[in-house]
């Protein structure tokens, strides 16, 4: 309101969408919505009501940022990073180049991770949650499906498994206990006709661990089962000899030894596993299902498959990421073996030409994770900048790039374990900025 008590006068929408074309770099159309909105607040303020609209609108828009929480996979960063390689040109993703005809778009990564697996045949989907849909779907309908109650998750996203499993037509039979499940359990439920178990699913319940008094039945325990025996990897290790590390990194870190792999799944006798491409296996966002040729050819004829598919986005960068794991490259190739390959050694340096660039922080030991739900208890050592109270706001609004912290100990953590040591300069930059 004025002195005399009335109203101040709204200004033009159109210009007040034009004084903010300087700040943000955002669409005329947008900015017109974000200062109608500041209009109908009546707020007095309209200027900063739409400075403050159009501010929210472009922190909300996808974006590249830092990640320097020391979660290797961060969910909510995009999992593993993967660098983007854009292109005018259009791709054979189902066409046929020998033939000159229509193609399979699965053709050739299916023989990749056959080579990589172990396994008969193998098919893409769009997440790992859609690969188990279209596994039960298509294996499963209307009958029975045997879980360990100790296996029954919930993982993020609120990713259910006994959701899915109705979802899916199939049938949910419990077995055994929390933290108790033996192959005996499986095996009475089997024989328990009214069951009408067609398949029996092991989840890995890779976003958290149960100690103590517990045991859980094996891959190679269940194979002599009848039913189909499907596993649910979910984070996507191929293989827990990892052939791709360096030979200095022998004997292997035990989140490595721990986690169980497609592979050994395969080799102890699993008929079709279900895994995650953007996790440990370091690519895109999409879902792999690995097994029997005849249970694969059964989820590839489902109609679900049609509308699960992948397409070239997320299927070049997996073949790329496949090629890399067969050419001994996936440590210079694929960002999260990179990062997770790095010694402290190398830490310490980058860590120390950050604080002496920014001319702030000091560096301390600090503890990375994998994270997205893969080896829930691993710790990777690490080395980080950090600087005293919370920063994490201003570094958040960081530029060119957004750089994302986390805070312990009152203070910030700047973990260089995440970064790309491309950012390196980027971080010290941010760390420059920051008002003292």
């Amino acid at each position: 309101m004025t002195e005399g008590g009335t109203h101040q006068r709204p200004p033009s929408v159109d210009a007040l969408a034009r004084s903010l074309a300087g700040q943000f770099e955002l669409p005329h159309a947008v900015l017109v919505d974000c200062a109608r909105h500041a209009v109908d607040q009546q707020s007095g303020d309209y200027e900063e009501a739409a400075r403050i609209l159009a501010e929210q609108f472009y922190s909300s828009l996808i974006g590249e940022v830092i990640n320097a929480t020391g979660v290797l996979l961060h969910t909510n960063l995009g999992r593993a990073p993967y660098p983007a390689q854009p292109s005018s040109r259009a791709t054979s993703v189902e066409f046929d180049l020998h033939d000159g005809v229509r193609g399979s778009r699965h053709t050739g990564i299916a023989l990749l991770l056959r080579i990589l697996t172990g396994a008969e045949d193998a098919l893409v989907v769009n997440n790992n949650a859609s690969a188990v849909l279209l596994v039960l779907s298509a294996l499963a309908e209307g009958r029975g499906v045997a879980v360990s109650r100790g296996e029954s998750v919930e993982i993020g996203g609120g990713f259910r498994v006994p959701d899915v499993m109705k979802r899916s037509g199939a049938r949910l039979v419990d077995v055994g206990t929390t933290n108790r499940t033996r192959r005996s359990d499986y095996q009475q439920a089997c024989d328990v006709a009214e069951h009408d178990i067609a398949m029996v699913l092991k989840v890995h319940p890779s976003n958290f661990s149960v100690e103590g008094f517990v045991e859980a039945a094996s891959v190679q325990d269940l194979a002599g089962l009848e039913p189909i025996l499907a596993v649910d990897l979910g984070s996507g290790l191929l293989d827990s000899e990892a052939p791709w590390l360096p030979s200095d990194m022998r004997p292997f870190p035990s989140w490595i030894a721990d986690e169980p792999s497609v592979k050994q799944s395969v080799d102890a006798g699993a008929d079709i596993v279900m895994f995650s491409g953007d996790k440990l296996l370091g690519g895109p966002q999409c879902g792999v299902i690995a097994g029997r040729s005849d249970l694969i050819e059964r989820c590839a004829r489902h109609p679900l498959m049609r509308a699960l598919r992948p397409g070239h986005h997320a299927l070049v960068p997996l073949q790329h990421v496949l090629m890399s794991y067969l050419n001994r490259t996936a440590t210079d190739d694929i960002l999260f073996w990179k990062m997770a390959s790095t010694s402290p050694d190398d830490l310490v340096s980058r860590a120390e030409r950050v604080v002496t660039q920014a001319g702030r922080g000091e560096v301390r030991e600090s503890l990375a994770v994998v994270g997205a739900g893969a080896a829930p208890a691993a710790t990777l050592p690490s080395r980080a900048v950090v600087v005293q109270g919370d920063r994490t706001g201003e570094l958040r609004r960081a530029l060119p790039f957004p750089v994302i912290g986390r805070v312990a100990d009152g203070y910030t953590w700047i973990d260089m374990r995440s970064v790309d040591p491309s950012d390196d300069d980027n971080i010290a930059q941010a760390l420059t900025a920051l008002e003292d």
